[in-house]
Protein backbone atom coordinates (compact mmCIF):
# COMPACT_ATOMS: atom_id res chain seq x y z
CA UNK A 1 0.00 0.00 0.00
CA UNK A 2 3.02 2.59 0.84
CA UNK A 3 4.38 2.07 -2.28
CA UNK A 4 1.58 2.69 -4.37
CA UNK A 5 1.15 6.11 -2.21
CA UNK A 6 4.65 6.60 -3.15
CA UNK A 7 3.73 5.74 -7.43
CA UNK A 8 1.29 8.02 -6.51
CA UNK A 9 2.67 11.03 -5.30
CA UNK A 10 5.73 10.65 -7.98
CA UNK A 11 2.78 10.76 -11.01
CA UNK A 12 1.28 13.78 -9.55
CA UNK A 13 4.71 15.37 -9.43
CA UNK A 14 5.37 14.13 -12.55
CA UNK A 15 1.82 15.44 -14.37
CA UNK A 16 2.12 19.05 -12.40
CA UNK A 17 5.25 19.48 -13.79
CA UNK A 18 4.37 18.75 -17.18
CA UNK A 19 1.40 20.97 -17.01
CA UNK A 20 3.01 23.85 -15.85
CA UNK A 21 6.08 23.27 -18.84
CA UNK A 22 3.34 22.54 -21.39
CA UNK A 23 1.42 25.97 -20.48
CA UNK A 24 4.87 28.00 -20.73
CA UNK A 25 5.22 30.46 -23.50
CA UNK A 26 7.55 29.58 -26.54
CA UNK A 27 8.56 26.17 -24.25
CA UNK A 28 10.77 23.65 -26.22
CA UNK A 29 13.22 20.85 -25.30
CA UNK A 30 17.19 21.20 -25.35
CA UNK A 31 18.82 19.09 -28.11
CA UNK A 32 15.39 18.25 -30.18
CA UNK A 33 13.84 20.75 -33.34
CA UNK A 34 12.11 23.85 -32.07
CA UNK A 35 8.30 23.76 -33.15
CA UNK A 36 7.29 26.23 -35.68
CA UNK A 37 5.45 28.72 -33.94
CA UNK A 38 1.97 29.43 -35.72
CA UNK A 39 2.01 32.43 -38.17
CA UNK A 40 0.95 36.20 -36.40
CA UNK A 41 -1.65 38.16 -38.12
CA UNK A 42 -0.61 40.23 -40.31
CA UNK A 43 0.57 43.84 -38.49
CA UNK A 44 0.51 46.86 -40.12
CA UNK A 45 4.48 47.45 -41.65
CA UNK A 46 6.45 49.13 -38.50
CA UNK A 47 7.42 52.88 -38.74
CA UNK A 48 11.59 53.06 -39.19
CA UNK A 49 13.16 52.87 -36.09
CA UNK A 50 14.89 56.07 -34.72
CA UNK A 51 19.00 55.76 -35.48
CA UNK A 52 20.52 55.77 -32.16
CA UNK A 53 22.78 57.57 -30.50
CA UNK A 54 26.61 57.54 -31.34
CA UNK A 55 28.37 55.24 -29.01
CA UNK A 56 30.57 57.00 -26.18
CA UNK A 57 34.41 57.11 -26.76
CA UNK A 58 34.56 55.26 -23.46
CA UNK A 59 31.91 52.56 -23.38
CA UNK A 60 30.52 51.57 -19.72
CA UNK A 61 30.22 47.73 -19.08
CA UNK A 62 27.14 49.07 -17.10
CA UNK A 63 24.56 46.45 -18.62
CA UNK A 64 24.31 43.31 -16.39
CA UNK A 65 22.96 40.08 -16.83
CA UNK A 66 18.99 40.33 -16.38
CA UNK A 67 16.86 40.10 -13.61
CA UNK A 68 14.12 37.27 -13.26
CA UNK A 69 11.69 39.79 -15.06
CA UNK A 70 13.62 40.36 -17.80
CA UNK A 71 15.03 43.52 -17.26
CA UNK A 72 18.36 44.48 -16.74
CA UNK A 73 20.35 44.38 -13.53
CA UNK A 74 21.78 47.96 -11.80
CA UNK A 75 24.84 49.14 -13.55
CA UNK A 76 27.99 47.79 -12.08
CA UNK A 77 29.81 50.82 -9.80
CA UNK A 78 33.42 51.42 -11.59
CA UNK A 79 36.00 49.25 -11.02
CA UNK A 80 39.28 50.09 -8.50
CA UNK A 81 42.20 51.27 -10.33
CA UNK A 82 44.39 48.68 -12.08
CA UNK A 83 47.21 47.59 -10.34
CA UNK A 84 51.04 48.94 -11.81
CA UNK A 85 52.76 45.70 -12.83
CA UNK A 86 56.27 45.41 -11.92
CA UNK A 87 59.04 44.64 -14.18
CA UNK A 88 59.76 41.39 -14.51
CA UNK A 89 63.89 40.47 -15.60
CA UNK A 90 64.66 39.39 -18.83
CA UNK A 91 64.89 35.35 -18.86
CA UNK A 92 66.24 32.79 -21.32
CA UNK A 93 63.97 31.67 -24.02
CA UNK A 94 63.23 28.11 -23.96
CA UNK A 95 64.92 25.81 -25.70
CA UNK A 96 63.39 24.75 -29.59
CA UNK A 97 60.79 21.94 -28.96
CA UNK A 98 61.85 18.50 -30.22
CA UNK A 99 58.19 16.53 -30.45
CA UNK A 100 57.42 13.09 -29.68
CA UNK A 101 53.59 11.67 -29.67
CA UNK A 102 52.29 8.84 -27.70
CA UNK A 103 49.39 6.95 -27.61
CA UNK A 104 48.67 6.11 -23.41
CA UNK A 105 45.55 3.74 -23.98
CA UNK A 106 47.71 1.37 -26.62
CA UNK A 107 50.44 1.18 -24.37
CA UNK A 108 48.16 0.07 -21.11
CA UNK A 109 46.38 -2.01 -23.54
CA UNK A 110 49.68 -3.49 -24.52
CA UNK A 111 51.40 -3.45 -21.10
CA UNK A 112 51.85 -7.66 -20.49
CA UNK A 113 51.59 -6.02 -16.14
CA UNK A 114 48.10 -4.40 -16.75
CA UNK A 115 47.17 -7.11 -18.79
CA UNK A 116 47.55 -9.59 -15.45
CA UNK A 117 45.84 -6.71 -13.49
CA UNK A 118 43.22 -6.84 -15.27
CA UNK A 119 42.45 -10.71 -15.24
CA UNK A 120 42.85 -10.61 -11.77
CA UNK A 121 40.67 -7.94 -11.17
CA UNK A 122 38.36 -9.21 -13.56
CA UNK A 123 38.20 -12.13 -11.94
CA UNK A 124 37.79 -10.84 -8.10
CA UNK A 125 34.35 -8.87 -9.26
CA UNK A 126 33.07 -11.72 -10.96
CA UNK A 127 33.62 -14.16 -7.90
CA UNK A 128 31.89 -11.28 -6.12
CA UNK A 129 29.17 -10.99 -8.49
CA UNK A 130 28.78 -14.37 -8.00
CA UNK A 131 28.37 -14.33 -4.36
CA UNK A 132 26.07 -11.88 -4.21
CA UNK A 133 23.87 -13.79 -6.32
CA UNK A 134 23.62 -16.19 -4.63
CA UNK A 135 22.87 -14.62 -1.02
CA UNK A 136 20.14 -12.65 -2.70
CA UNK A 137 18.65 -16.04 -3.89
CA UNK A 138 19.08 -16.82 -0.38
CA UNK A 139 16.90 -14.02 0.76
CA UNK A 140 14.35 -14.51 -1.37
CA UNK A 141 13.38 -18.45 0.34
CA UNK A 142 14.19 -16.81 3.69
CA UNK A 143 11.46 -14.16 2.92
CA UNK A 144 8.94 -16.92 1.07
CA UNK A 145 9.20 -19.35 3.61
CA UNK A 146 8.56 -16.36 6.68
CA UNK A 147 5.57 -15.57 4.35
CA UNK A 148 4.56 -19.29 4.49
CA UNK A 149 4.84 -19.73 8.48
CA UNK A 150 3.31 -16.49 9.57
CA UNK A 151 -0.20 -17.83 10.25
CA UNK A 152 1.03 -20.76 12.14
CA UNK A 153 3.55 -17.76 14.44
CA UNK A 154 2.96 -15.22 17.29
CA UNK A 155 3.14 -11.59 16.34
CA UNK A 156 6.51 -12.20 19.12
CA UNK A 157 8.05 -15.15 16.99
CA UNK A 158 7.08 -13.05 13.22
CA UNK A 159 8.46 -9.85 14.16
CA UNK A 160 12.17 -11.50 15.84
CA UNK A 161 12.33 -14.18 12.54
CA UNK A 162 11.58 -10.58 10.48
CA UNK A 163 14.66 -8.88 12.82
CA UNK A 164 16.91 -11.76 12.34
CA UNK A 165 16.60 -11.49 8.89
CA UNK A 166 16.72 -8.09 8.61
CA UNK A 167 19.90 -8.12 10.33
CA UNK A 168 21.23 -10.56 7.79
CA UNK A 169 20.50 -8.50 5.29
CA UNK A 170 22.46 -5.51 6.43
CA UNK A 171 25.51 -7.50 7.48
CA UNK A 172 25.50 -8.87 3.78
CA UNK A 173 25.58 -5.73 2.45
CA UNK A 174 28.16 -4.22 4.39
CA UNK A 175 30.81 -7.21 4.00
CA UNK A 176 29.87 -7.13 -0.25
CA UNK A 177 31.08 -3.22 0.13
CA UNK A 178 33.91 -4.24 1.79
CA UNK A 179 34.82 -6.97 -0.83
CA UNK A 180 34.01 -4.23 -3.66
CA UNK A 181 36.08 -1.77 -2.20
CA UNK A 182 39.07 -3.82 -1.40
CA UNK A 183 38.83 -4.90 -4.88
CA UNK A 184 39.13 -1.23 -6.27
CA UNK A 185 42.09 -0.54 -3.78
CA UNK A 186 43.88 -3.80 -5.30
CA UNK A 187 43.08 -2.37 -9.07
CA UNK A 188 44.52 1.16 -8.13
CA UNK A 189 47.25 -0.05 -6.10
CA UNK A 190 48.53 -2.28 -9.65
CA UNK A 191 47.90 0.79 -12.11
CA UNK A 192 49.35 3.03 -9.86
CA UNK A 193 52.77 0.76 -10.18
CA UNK A 194 52.49 0.75 -13.69
CA UNK A 195 51.77 4.51 -14.21
CA UNK A 196 55.08 4.98 -11.99
CA UNK A 197 57.16 2.89 -14.31
CA UNK A 198 55.19 4.42 -17.56
CA UNK A 199 56.34 7.96 -16.63
CA UNK A 200 59.75 6.69 -16.08
CA UNK A 201 60.04 4.68 -19.54
CA UNK A 202 58.44 7.96 -21.57
CA UNK A 203 61.24 9.84 -20.05
CA UNK A 204 64.26 7.46 -21.18
CA UNK A 205 62.33 6.60 -24.47
CA UNK A 206 62.34 10.61 -25.26
CA UNK A 207 65.74 11.13 -23.94
CA UNK A 208 67.12 8.71 -26.34
CA UNK A 209 65.82 10.98 -29.24
CA UNK A 210 67.09 14.18 -27.71
CA UNK A 211 62.90 14.82 -27.30
CA UNK A 212 62.27 17.29 -24.76
CA UNK A 213 58.07 17.51 -25.11
CA UNK A 214 55.71 14.66 -25.44
CA UNK A 215 51.83 15.14 -26.51
CA UNK A 216 49.18 12.62 -26.40
CA UNK A 217 48.58 10.90 -29.56
CA UNK A 218 45.05 11.74 -29.02
CA UNK A 219 45.47 15.65 -28.59
CA UNK A 220 47.77 15.81 -32.14
CA UNK A 221 45.49 16.40 -35.14
CA UNK A 222 48.30 15.23 -37.89
CA UNK A 223 52.02 13.90 -36.98
CA UNK A 224 54.47 11.78 -38.83
CA UNK A 225 55.06 8.53 -38.01
CA UNK A 226 58.85 9.17 -36.45
CA UNK A 227 57.31 11.38 -33.69
CA UNK A 228 55.27 8.68 -32.50
CA UNK A 229 57.41 6.59 -29.54
CA UNK A 230 54.38 4.30 -28.58
CA UNK A 231 55.42 1.16 -29.47
CA UNK A 232 59.16 2.05 -28.04
CA UNK A 233 57.19 2.65 -24.50
CA UNK A 234 55.34 -0.66 -25.04
CA UNK A 235 58.76 -3.11 -25.56
CA UNK A 236 60.86 -0.94 -22.84
CA UNK A 237 57.81 -1.13 -20.47
CA UNK A 238 57.38 -4.72 -20.83
CA UNK A 239 61.04 -5.43 -20.37
CA UNK A 240 61.28 -3.47 -17.12
CA UNK A 241 57.83 -4.51 -15.23
CA UNK A 242 56.27 -7.82 -16.36
CA UNK A 243 54.63 -7.95 -13.93
CA UNK A 244 53.21 -5.68 -10.60
CA UNK A 245 52.18 -6.39 -6.65
CA UNK A 246 48.51 -6.60 -6.19
CA UNK A 247 47.30 -8.14 -2.44
CA UNK A 248 45.86 -11.10 -2.54
CA UNK A 249 42.27 -11.49 -2.70
CA UNK A 250 40.04 -10.04 0.26
CA UNK A 251 43.16 -8.26 1.67
CA UNK A 252 43.05 -4.67 2.22
CA UNK A 253 46.07 -2.09 1.66
CA UNK A 254 46.33 -1.77 5.32
CA UNK A 255 47.11 -5.08 5.64
CA UNK A 256 49.56 -6.01 3.53
CA UNK A 257 53.18 -6.15 4.39
CA UNK A 258 55.69 -3.39 3.23
CA UNK A 259 57.23 -4.25 -0.47
CA UNK A 260 60.51 -4.22 -1.45
CA UNK A 261 61.56 -1.16 -3.19
CA UNK A 262 60.99 -0.86 -7.08
CA UNK A 263 62.33 1.91 -8.76
CA UNK A 264 62.49 2.27 -12.48
CA UNK A 265 65.31 4.84 -12.90
CA UNK A 266 65.37 6.96 -16.57
CA UNK A 267 68.78 7.85 -18.25
CA UNK A 268 70.20 11.41 -16.78
CA UNK A 269 71.05 12.64 -20.66
CA UNK A 270 68.87 15.70 -21.70
CA UNK A 271 66.16 17.63 -20.00
CA UNK A 272 63.49 15.81 -18.38
CA UNK A 273 59.64 15.99 -18.59
CA UNK A 274 57.45 17.15 -15.65
CA UNK A 275 53.86 16.45 -17.14
CA UNK A 276 51.88 13.04 -15.51
CA UNK A 277 51.50 11.45 -19.17
CA UNK A 278 49.73 8.77 -17.85
CA UNK A 279 47.13 10.71 -16.50
CA UNK A 280 45.07 9.72 -19.63
CA UNK A 281 45.45 5.92 -19.54
CA UNK A 282 42.20 4.28 -19.02
CA UNK A 283 41.88 2.78 -15.12
CA UNK A 284 40.27 -0.63 -13.95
Amino acid sequence: MRRSNYFAAACAVVLAFGVSAASAEDFFIPGQQRQAAPAPAAQPAPRPAPRPAPMAAEPSFAAGPADADGAPAAPLPPLPPMPELPPIAKANPPPAASIGVIGVPEVMRASIAAQAVDKAIGSRREKLNEDAQKEQAAWRELQQALAAQSSTMSPEQKRAKERDLQDRIATAQKQFRDRARIIQEAAQYGVSQIERALVAVIRQVADSHSMNLVLHRSQVALNVSNFDITDEVVAQLNKVLPSVVIPPDGMALADMPPQPAQVVTPTNAGPRATAPIPAAGPRP
